[in-house]
């Protein structure tokens, strides 16, 4: 379960980076009911805020980097991003945005693990990241598709101080890590690291790759938004037994995402 209270180590904002913003709040407002809130003298062509019935839920920006492809990028709350910046290059990561201060908001910084998946850490000021969290239009989960869940737990559990639960999917599916802050119980559960081969990671040209998993009332429903809005859908929806029914989506430019109605609990 996420939450908004931004313990370190636990989801607590991500963004969009995307090749036209215009197109993107108008994608995942028709997707997610987001309403976007434009920042900057630029208006929406600078980017801004998305928000749900009012709350913060989420960042949109202009890609910015040089051959960046469009996705979504996670960030966790760290109570020092100065120190955590020291900890990935230590563990064999890179900064991609040294730590930085955003007004008296917070101080962010950007990584890469050493496999190349691309990550964030948020250390809050005045703001402590989104305003809502598991519920419909919300971050509902995080998932680290990686080619070494070995190497990725052993990465992300020295930052962060994860702890790691198995859990046996179907089939021959293997076996998905479940991720629980460090303190906290598995109540509060926040993502998952999931193995595959590197020609499955095809979208961050083999490297491994975090993804947000947004709750929706009726996965069928929005998926239906979803390739009505010039999205893609790579797989369902489908009922995952004591989750619920979800669907792995793209949006027009290329960024993935999850889209998940969950089980009712009782």
């Amino acid at each position: 379960m996420i939450t908004t209270d931004s313990a370190p180590g636990s989801p607590c904002w991500l963004d969009l980076g995307a090749p036209d913003v215009r197109a993107a709040a108008s994608f995942y407002g028709a997707v997610l009911g987001w309403d976007h809130e434009p920042m900057g003298e630029a208006g929406d062509l600078d980017g801004g805020m998305f928000r749900k019935d009012g709350r913060a839920v989420a960042g949109l920006g202009p890609l910015t980097e040089e051959g960046a492809r469009p996705a979504w990028m996670l960030y966790f709350a760290v109570e020092d991003a100065d120190a955590v910046t020291r900890a990935v290059e230590q563990a064999g990561g890179s900064v991609r945005v040294a730590p930085t201060d955003l007004g008296d908001w917070g101080r962010m910084a950007q990584f890469s693990d050493p496999l190349g998946g691309q990550f964030a850490v948020w250390q809050p000021g005045s703001n402590a990241g989104f305003e809502l969290a598991d519920a419909p239009g919300a971050l509902a989960w995080t998932e680290l598709y990686t080619n070494d869940a070995a190497a990725s737990r052993e990465f992300y559990g020295g930052l962060f101080g994860w702890r790691y639960s198995a859990m046996e999917l179907p089939g021959d599916g293997g076996s998905y890590s479940l991720i629980t802050p460090a303190g906290l119980p598995e109540e509060r559960m926040q993502g998952g690291v999931m193995e595959l081969p590197k020609e499955n990671l095809a979208l961050a040209d083999g490297r491994p790759y975090w993804h947000p998993v947004f709750g929706v009332e009726d996965c069928d429903a929005a998926v239906a938004q979803v390739t009505g809005n010039g999205g893609g859908v790579q797989m369902g929806p489908v009922d995952a037994e004591g989750v619920g029914r979800l669907a792995v989506c793209l949006d027009p430019a290329g960024a993935d995402f999850v889209l998940l109605t969950p089980v009712m609990a009782g």
